[in-house]
């Protein structure tokens, strides 16, 4: 991300950059350093997932960084914030909202749809720009989500399967979709993992350390042109950059 965010956002002239970053301390949760890194990258709000809590420190992370959002749908009284709205002296305010499905997923949380509804009429009290990264296993789950909200938000992008998806499009009511943004990391791999491992995993059944692969290193993601003054999505592109 240091040697290919700064070209990207100088090349399609990007105001703000959200990363979901649940798996970037060697591939399990998120670390106060980890977390630093992204940030100083270039990215403006990180977004996580059900890896948030690999991490012991990421307790205090959640607690004293506002560029940091956890799921929405986590019980009451759950420390960190499910959204937040980054806002620039000169381009309009944009909210970040992160949600986490239940199907196929642990731990189960509250019913993501239930809570987009009101988080999301809260959040248009302050900014029509509003962007919702979706982190769930099921296709049906996402799209469903992002059907539900279709003209409420301004783009709906899943996270969590690492793997690009190709059905990127504009729903009738302005709201950009993508499945899933993929995974910035080694793309040589069963998921970003040694590929070996896994491999003897399903053919023995019994416990591997799956490492972290190296090599054809990707950074993957959307990029989506928002009409700032209604949040109607103008484009959703996907990109894929290979670090050379």
């Amino acid at each position: 991300m240091r040697r290919l965010l700064p070209g990207l956002r100088e090349r399609h002239h990007i105001d703000i950059v959200v990363a979901n970053g649940e798996n970037a301390a060697g591939g399990a949760g998120i670390t106060i350093n980890t977390a630093e890194e992204i940030l100083n990258a270039g990215v403006n709000i990180i977004t996580t997932g059900d890896h948030l809590w690999d991490q012991k420190e990421v307790n205090m992370l959640l607690q004293t960084e506002p560029r940091i959002v956890r799921p929405c749908n986590y019980p009451p009284g759950t420390i960190g914030q499910g959204s937040t709205v980054w806002r620039s002296d000169s381009q309009p305010a944009v909210a970040v909202l992160n949600l986490q499905g239940r199907t196929f997923m642990t731990p189960p949380l509250e019913n993501p749809f239930l809570c987009a509804r009101a988080e999301v009429a809260r959040l248009r009290q302050m900014t029509p720009v509003i962007f919702v990264d979706m982190h769930a296993e099921a296709t049906s789950e996402k799209i469903a989500l992002a059907r539900m909200l279709d003209g409420q938000v301004s783009a709906v992008v899943g996270t969590h399967t690492h793997v690009q998806t190709a059905d990127e499009q504009i729903f009738p009511g302005g709201t950009a979709y993508l499945t899933d943004a993929g995974f910035t990391g080694p793309h040589e791999s069963v998921l970003g993992r040694e590929i070996e491992p896994v491999i003897r995993r399903f053919c023995t059944s019994m416990p591997q350390k799956f490492g972290v692969a190296r090599d054809r290193i990707l950074l993957q993601g959307a990029l989506v042109s928002i009409d700032g003054e209604t949040g109607r999505a103008l484009s959703i592109t996907r990109i894929s950059e290979p670090v050379t």
